[in-house]
């Protein structure tokens, strides 16, 4: 009682230097808060905010992923989109998988690490006629049918009633989400007039130009004496080989090539941790994994662990991580938990070296005090208890505070940086305040030192 009596008149003193304290102790608080509680949830934030630019796991068949790695052609370990949803500029492809097998994704172990996904079906077609608007007939003209372009028959946003019982919506209108869209996206119904099939459909900036349409005209396409209607909802700009393509719902797409429920590539979306050593080691051949290792590596969401788990679900596939997206999302990921971790150590010792001379000058102040409490018989124990409990109570104050701030300072990171708010894990203020005291402990070493050797007899004689 006598020591918190002490403890807490003594508060009263030195003001100045205990809000000094307080301060530094509350700044360095709201560092670590933030920078921590960023870098705890960061891992999430970073990897939505790069699946806005498309999918990081590619699926193909079998025999195509086979002919792509034998003769490099690109394809999805490489990055190359393009290259792995056509095989060539002018080539149709020739194997296929399921279309009905495309929803089983969703059933897979990580299928809440699943955010989008959209099958595609590449051809090639000859142009019938063009309308530029569909209101004037005069508009429209015939083609010399020498025009053949690219099609990807695909879903839009096609709603899927899963086994389980779950409804899920997957397209491609959330996985192109950086085009420049004039009109709207399209459907994926298709209609029937007059034997002749008609959809809604998108087409590419370039190709719109070439084929001289707008929205509001229409196109006439046909194959191999199959013809397909399509309505022109949508011009969009991707900035990529698309440009010069159709997007069409895949019913419609199929029916024109006569691959009825066929696709020959799958785009997914999913949100994936950072590979490491054993990723890298499973990624070249499962088989080779210990019992252990598997199940550590089947049941974290690596990348190849997720194509893994979509070869077991669609017969005849091969599923591939695009490299540079995966790489990328890691090496991003990394660099900045390690600039956010850096600032948390600055912050920690710029607090420990304010605290530090806070308390050197303060006991030197006080060292009248100090020498007479050990003179009528305190111990250097007593004394120490003393100085650490003041300042602990003054770094508590400042804590509390600095916690406040950190949050809202995470929170608004998070809407600035990723358009969202962050987490903020139990674990990261546990962490915070484990640190803090660590941090001025250490900082209370110098006024420790300084305590042990005060001679009371030389102190109170002025000496």
């Amino acid at each position: 009682m006598f020591l918190n009596r002490m403890v807490f008149r003594s508060l009263s003193r030195q003001l100045r230097r205990r809000i000094l304290i307080a301060v530094s102790v509350g700044l360095s608080t709201c560092v670590c808060v933030a920078m921590l509680g960023v870098v705890f949830d960061v891992g999430d934030k970073l990897n939505a905010e790069l699946s806005t630019y498309g999918s990081n796991i590619v699926v193909q068949p079998k025999s195509d992923a086979v002919i792509s790695d034998l003769y490099s052609s690109g394809g999805a370990d490489s990055g190359d989109d393009t290259a792995a949803a056509t095989g060539s500029e002018s080539t149709d492809p020739t194997a296929f998988m399921k279309e009905s097998d495309v929803q089983k994704i969703k059933t897979i172990f990580w299928a809440y690490n699943i955010t989008d996904f959209a099958p595609t079906l590449n051809m090639h077609a000859d142009v019938s006629s063009v309308c530029r608007d569909d209101s004037q007939k005069s508009s429209c003209s015939k083609s010399s049918g020498s025009d053949s372009v690219a099609i990807v028959g695909t879903w839009f946003a096609k709603t899927l009633n899963l086994d389980t019982g779950e409804s899920t919506v997957a397209g491609v209108r959330n996985m192109r989400s950086w085009w420049k869209v004039t009109g709207r996206w399209a459907s994926d119904k298709t209609t029937a007039t007059s034997g002749v099939e008609s959809s809604e459909a998108m087409v590419g900036t370039t190709l719109a130009q070439q084929l001289n349409v707008q929205v509001g005209g229409s196109i006439t396409l046909h194959k191999f004496g199959r013809e397909q209607h399509v309505r022109v909802v949508g011009i969009f700009q991707s900035g990529d080989s698309d440009d010069s393509s159709i997007y069409m719902p895949s019913a419609a797409a199929e029916k024109l090539n006569d691959t009825a429920n066929s696709v020959d590539r799958i785009e997914v979306k999913a949100l994936t941790t950072p590979e490491n050593a054993l990723a890298k080691k499973a990624a070249k051949n499962p088989a080779a994994l210990s019992q252990e290792e598997w199940e550590t590596w089947y049941c974290t969401a690596y990348p190849s662990s997720i194509a893994y788990q979509i070869e077991e679900v669609i017969p005849g596939s091969v599923a591939k991580q695009v490299r540079q997206v995966a790489a990328l999302q890691g090496d991003v990921l990394k660099k900045t938990q390690a600039v956010m971790i850096l600032m948390t150590v600055l912050s920690l010792i710029s607090a420990a070296i304010a605290v530090a001379n806070l308390m050197a000058a303060a006991i030197a102040e006080r060292s009248s005090e100090f020498a007479l409490l050990k003179a009528i018989g305190a111990s250097d124990g007593a004394v120490i208890r003393m100085i650490l409990l003041e300042t602990g109570v003054v770094s508590l104050v400042g804590a509390l505070v600095g916690t406040g701030f950190g949050s809202g300072a995470a929170q608004l990171i998070g809407h600035v940086v990723f358009g969202a708010g962050i987490s903020m894990r139990p674990m990261v203020f546990v962490l915070v305040f484990v640190l803090l005291a660590a941090t001025i402990l250490l900082a209370s070493l110098s006024a420790i030192r300084s305590i042990l050797g005060l001679r009371p007899a030389e102190v109170l004689h002025g000496r």
